[in-house]
């Protein structure tokens, strides 16, 4: 509920560990709560309203715990690793250049626990989740975030029910089950799930949390780290640009915000621009940047960022603005494509990751990304999961 502070009764509220939330848009304030809203009375999708930054210079790589996985950047972070499985520093790799070109790295998204990058998230949330006492979380999901949330709530030992398309990947659908959560199965186009998961959310008190990685601001901390990893692993040297795949924007906003903090924080002195692939027929901010005829088409491989109504479309197009990046569309053929010259290279990826990769490819046709500047691409999701 919206903040009275004459009369907080919530044991949360205030609690470092358990920041409230924020509106950017119309300034209200809430509560941290298990009962409270997963979006604003206005509609816009909530902050948290704490965003420490840590005091200092960078430490040498060294000096860096990384046993502790992304929590070795917990001073970026608004609340403690309650949830983890030790996820985090990625690699970082270099692929053969007679395929993708010069001053290219990859960074292995897809060896998390759950086999995609949506365990930043997923830690994140489920640690949130666990400090504020919630005993059920509810998340919709085309398969990723739907294994990675079930997975750190069977860790949590919190119930999750995810809500999924009806004909999701039965690789994805026992890697929800076989953890205990239960899958809702729902007909119809990836957005008729979200929609059937927020009127649960919304019409029933005991249908549970909703750990979104689309609206949850908790999510968005934990992708944030994707950034601080690069930055460390390149000694605090960020790239001329960033490639990621763009459907809900989860790891593109990420992204945004962790490089933006690092900066903030005088860690690094400059961010790179951001560059997001869609996949085409499901591509609104590159029709937003290019018009409807540019994001048109068909891209069935990509079924991953299949999403035509992103919770953060416009803090996505504000990310690109402000970075000097883009967005484009591609079809399949160009994503089937990299795809197998990835696996061909000994990058065991699903189809979704090979978008942003393609897309690289595209950028510097265009000249949006030069010959020697120097990318960094995120590899998301396993092929183990295909």
């Amino acid at each position: 509920m919206s903040r009275d502070r004459s009369d907080t009764e919530d044991a949360a509220a205030g609690d470092p560990a358990c920041p409230d939330l924020t509106c950017p848009d119309c300034g209200r304030s809430y509560d941290a709560g298990p009962d409270e809203p997963w979006r604003c009375d206005c509609g816009h999708p909530l902050e948290l309203a704490a965003r420490p930054l840590p005091e200092g210079p960078a430490p040498d790589f060294t000096d860096l715990d990384t046993r502790a996985g992304l929590w070795a950047f917990e001073k970026f972070l608004p609340f403690s690793a309650a949830v983890t499985l030790g996820e985090g520093f990625t690699p970082l790799q270099t692929p053969d250049s007679k395929s993708w070109g010069e001053n290219v790295q990859f960074k292995l998204e897809y060896v998390f626990p759950s086999g995609s990058f949506k365990d930043r998230g997923a830690t994140t949330t489920l640690s949130r989740a666990a400090q504020l006492g919630v005993e059920k979380v509810v998340e919709d999901s085309s398969g990723n975030a739907g294994a990675a949330i079930a997975q750190y709530a069977a860790r949590a030992g919190i119930d999750a029910d995810i809500y999924v398309p009806a004909d999701a990947k039965q690789s994805k659908l026992a890697a929800i089950e076989r953890v205990g959560a239960t899958p809702v199965r729902v007909e119809g186009t990836r957005q008729d799930v979200t929609d059937a998961c927020i009127e649960a959310v919304e019409s029933d008190d005991e249908a549970g949390w909703y750990a979104s990685h689309a609206w949850n601001p908790a999510f968005f901390a934990g992708t944030a780290t994707f950034a601080f990893e690069v930055a460390a692993q390149r000694d605090w040297e960020v790239p001329d640009a960033v490639v990621t795949p763009l459907g809900h924007g989860t790891l593109f906003l990420g992204a945004y915000r962790g490089f933006r903090a690092l900066k903030d924080a005088g860690w690094t002195d400059r961010m790179p621009r951001l560059f997001g692939a869609q996949a085409a027929g499901y591509a609104p901010i590159a029709a937003e940047r290019h018009g409807a005829d540019e994001a048109s088409g068909d891209n069935s491989v990509a079924d991953g960022i299949q999403i035509l109504n992103p919770a953060r479309k416009s803090q996505i197009l504000d990310a690109i603005e402000a970075t000097g990046g883009d967005a484009i569309a591609l079809d399949a053929e160009p994503v089937a494509d990299a795809l197998d010259c990835l696996r061909r290279g000994g990058f065991y990826t699903e189809p979704t990751c090979a978008v942003a990769p393609a897309a690289l490819a595209q950028f510097r046709e265009r000249g949006a990304i030069a010959p020697d500047d120097d990318v960094v691409v995120p590899l998301t999701g396993s092929g183990l999961k295909s």
